[in-house]
């Protein structure tokens, strides 16, 4: 998920522009679903709007739907639709998840039980659905086409628009989107086995050297060799239990988890700062350190150290296991995505130190089970996800484009194949998470270029027919 975006990150030509996103908030119904629970009360819902490319009351309107994280972050690494609004003269709206950013339905109560209750897929797409229908009606937009755009979490979520209110939805770019993974219906191996793939593909010695080190580690910790861990990889406090090496290894496996998901060809300040190139940059400094365990420790420091000032890592505060074996981020937005994770969203992925180059850690189904009934006092529901949004079985649907980057180790867990003329996979060789989303860059990999050309051209044809058919 995502952390904290500081401006100061941020290029002053992409300040400029970001100027003209107005924040606005929109009375929100609280409980779509039930209407004795807490009446029509409603909450505040965050959302961006940029009209300046807009012809007004007959443009498109473009829609992100928001995920797991502030809004203003996504705004901000989701420049193609903004590209794309300024060529197809669109209205682009940024809508807010409920339960992130601060679009808190009982402010700092929300994540209290039961209020954490109504954190659902459901009511996040009857928000957006809400939003959009009241938004067209205000601004004199109702003959405006609408398509909306998601990246991973969020590029489910434009799918599952798409499929639950096509009344509303005349197409979907789902960029990234892991639909078959987190319902279920993927091997629980893939996630950990395409993360080592990634800087297996740089140099095979850069998989061995890992490898190598956690080997080191795993000797240490069975000989209760606790100091030498420690000043290995310059840990604040001395580990003392098997819990602390557990902790210590979830730390250094999400580390290669971020940098194969952010391998972008240039730096970025999504989800933390990683500099160009991070897997190559990782295995050249696994390469060159004199002893493994300390290369380690400097390979990590890459996702926890990019500003050089930590002297020492603090094993929970940087990290913090929960019901994602991916990483759920840190503060708020980590509750309300562990509490995803440990209700509709499926992901029991492992490693195993066999088909991938990390220490064995299980996720199983009975783990999920007993994690989250301990945190959030609910037990998951295998299945719903598949039940509820179709899955594999998508033969009916249209309109939606599936894009995903090979190295990404989201993507196996999406579409590859296109299902028909209208259910479109778009494969991007050199593009990491979501790629094709960010605003164009004099880096970016020619796969991409054509990917946004061919997604560009798609999407102008849905709003094409769209607006014939109902004119």
């Amino acid at each position: 998920t995502c952390h904290a975006f500081r401006k100061s990150h941020i290029p002053r030509r992409e300040r400029q522009r970001l100027v003209e996103q107005q924040e606005k908030y929109f009375k929100q119904i609280l409980d779509h679903f039930n209407y004795n629970s807490l009446g029509n009360g409603t909450y505040d819902q965050r959302y961006l709007i940029t009209d300046q490319y807009w012809k007004k009351g007959n443009g498109p309107i473009f829609f992100y739907t928001g995920n797991e994280g502030d809004i203003w972050e996504f705004a901000r690494n989701t420049g193609f639709i903004t590209e794309l609004a300024a060529v197809q003269g669109a209205l682009v709206i940024f809508a807010e998840h409920r339960y992130y950013g601060k679009s808190l339905p009982f402010g700092k109560d929300s994540f209290n039980i039961p209020e954490v209750g109504l954190l659902t897929v459901e009511q996040a797409l009857a928000d957006y659905a809400v939003v959009i229908t009241e938004l067209k009606k205000e601004l004199g937009a109702q003959k405006c086409p609408v398509i909306v755009f998601g990246g991973s979490y969020g590029g489910m979520l434009s799918v599952y628009m798409r499929i639950r209110y096509p009344n509303i939805v005349t197409g979907a770019l789902a960029a990234s989107a892991p639909i078959l993974s987190t319902a279920g219906l993927t091997d629980s191996r893939q996630f950990f086995q395409d993360v080592t793939a990634d800087f297996e593909k740089f140099k095979p010695a850069c998989r061995d050297a890992v490898q190598g080190a956690f080997q080191k580690l795993n000797t240490l910790a069975q000989q209760k060799d606790y100091r030498r861990i420690q000043s290995a990889f310059s840990l604040c406090k001395t580990p003392s239990t098997p819990k602390d090496i557990h902790q210590l290894i979830g730390l250094l496996r999400n580390a290669f988890t971020m940098m194969a998901m952010l391998d972008y060809p240039y730096s970025t300040h999504f989800m933390g700062s990683m500099p160009a190139f991070p897997v190559k940059v990782a295995c050249e400094t696994m390469l060159n350190g004199t002893d493994l365990m300390s290369a380690l420790r400097d390979t990590v420091g890459i996702v926890y150290n990019s500003t050089g000032q930590l002297t020492c890592y603090d094993l929970y505060s940087l990290y913090v296991e929960c019901a994602d074996p991916t990483g759920c981020g840190l503060g708020f937005d980590s509750y309300a995505w562990d509490y995803q994770a440990c209700t509709e969203i499926e992901m029991c992925y492992e490693s195993n130190n066999v088909t991938d180059m990390f220490p064995p850690m299980t996720f199983t189904e009975q783990q999920r089970e007993q994690y989250c009934s301990k945190r959030w006092g609910v037990v998951p529901r295998p299945g719903w996800l598949k039940t509820q949004y179709w899955g594999d079985d998508l033969s009916t649907a249209s309109n939606i484009i599936f894009s995903n980057g090979d190295l990404d180790p989201w993507a196996d867990g999406g579409i590859r194949k296109s299902l028909s003329p209208s259910l479109i996979a778009i494969n991007i060789p050199e593009g990491a998470h979501h790629l094709d989303l960010r605003e164009s860059n004099p880096n970016d990999p020619e796969s991409v270029i054509v990917a946004r050309k061919k997604e560009s051209e798609i999407i102008s044809q849905w709003v094409k027919a769209a607006m014939e058919s109902s004119s």
